[in-house]
């Protein structure tokens, strides 16, 4: 069927219709084109997704207080709620078989922390020891803070990479002291974050030691986090994670006076129920540029369909005397359709190999925290290349049965 002799009447074909065949291309092109993109763009929104939440451990839940909106048990709206230690300490007791690391915070926002003749202000956290498993820091030199800096009120401090290079420049830390509103630590240790100079612009501390120091001797604290018990599927994880939030929610808000159904007294964030939020967001994404990258497509291929309509049109006399000749319906299927699929997959690769240097070329240079290096792996553009030509094919089926079915007698008599 593809011999020399139809590769020469197909280039004939294009050669008498230039302009014709290079609308066609661009129309199929196009469609390529834009559906790479799509898809492109939809992998770079996955990739920032997935860095922002490789900042903490996976299935992180934050607990905070907030104020209440509903009168309850006698007691008005509008009640500043205070976590203290005794939240803490009884949300680790009763929820201890599901819990796998914890840790309660104290915190003092814009802390001045004076070195020598340096001088910033940073955000001052008192922590527990799985604070470090939870926020994945690394610690780069020293240690963090450990069980027995709680015991003892230590009164020693971890700094972020970003304070040692604004204080220290290039001095070691470790053993050296610093000033937190007129209070000196030792730095035991420094360390950096995935997160980058944000969570590097901290300085951690024993949180007895805070709240001793800074809490006046008392037992308040601004928030607590946990990490569950791994599981063997998301599925089971998700669920893990929604009872565990639903029941140390129900039991703090009972300790508290707060009712049930209140929603703002006591503040729950899980990072794995986000997570599956983002995932099912950008799922949808995806859908819909797949939809709109198809429809474009589909798009191109009525109008190749349309060309090569006009093509069995302009050359209904020339097929009348192939048939009369002897042709077969075979024959004449396959000379429409080698047409149609060589425009398309010609003009497919082009599409297909300009969005993909494209990708390439600027992808990199976007700098956003929810968008990072957009990309199309092997399988999606095979996957658009089986698509393309199976859109040649139905491009010119359609035309190439019409043309199969024209009478000779019918052919001949066209003017």
């Amino acid at each position: 069927m593809f011999n020399i002799e139809r590769w020469q009447e197909i280039f004939e074909a294009i050669a008498k219709n230039k302009m014709r065949t290079f609308l066609t291309g661009i129309s199929v092109a196009s469609g390529i084109f834009i559906l790479v993109i799509l898809l492109g763009a939809g992998k770079g929104l996955e990739n920032g997704i997935a860095k922002q939440f490789q900042n903490d451990a996976d299935g992180v839940i934050w607990i905070w207080a907030g104020t209440t909106a509903k009168e309850y048990k006698g007691l008005n709206p509008g009640r500043h709620i205070q976590l203290r230690n005794s939240d803490f300490q009884l949300s680790t007791q009763k929820f201890d078989k599901q819990i796998d690391k914890k840790s309660s915070k104290f915190n003092i926002w814009n802390g001045v922390v004076v070195y020598g003749k340096e001088t910033g202000s940073y955000d001052c956290q008192g922590v527990s020891p799985d604070h470090q498993a939870i926020e994945k820091v690394s610690i780069v030199e020293g240690r963090f803070v450990n069980s027995n800096d709680l015991a003892d009120n230590a009164k020693v401090a971890v700094i972020g990479q970003k304070i040692k290079k604004d204080l220290f420049k290039e001095k070691d830390p470790i053993g050296e002291q610093i000033s937190i509103n007129n209070v000196k630590f030792k730095v035991v240790g420094f360390f950096t974050d995935p997160g980058g100079e944000r969570e590097e612009a901290r300085v951690y501390f024993p949180i007895t030691t805070m709240q001793h120091v800074f809490g006046g001797g008392g037992d308040k604290l601004n928030d607590m986090s946990f990490t569950l018990n791994k599981k063997d599927t998301y599925e089971e994880a998700l669920a893990e994670s929604l009872k565990f939030t639903s029941g140390v929610s129900q039991m703090l808000k009972s300790k508290n006076g707060i009712a049930p159904d209140d929603l703002s007294g006591i503040g729950i964030n899980s990072t794995l129920e986000n997570v599956k939020q983002f995932y099912d967001l950008n799922r949808y994404i995806r859908l819909f540029f797949w939809w709109v990258g198809i429809c474009t497509i589909i798009a191109g291929v009525v109008g190749v369909s349309n060309i090569m309509l006009i093509i069995v049109k302009e050359r209904t006399k020339e097929i009348g005397i192939r048939k009369a000749l002897g042709a077969s319906p075979i024959s004449i299927v396959g000379m429409i359709l080698h047409e149609s699929i060589f425009i398309t997959t010609i003009a497919g690769f082009i599409g297909l190999l300009s969005s993909l240097l494209l990708l390439e070329l600027v992808g990199p240079q976007i700098k956003s925290d929810y968008f990072l290096n957009p990309e199309v792996d092997f399988r999606v553009a095979l996957t658009t290349l089986v698509l393309l030509i199976f859109a040649g094919a139905l491009a010119g089926f359609f035309p190439a049965y019409r043309a199969a079915r024209i009478k000779p007698i019918v052919a001949l008599r066209d003017e």
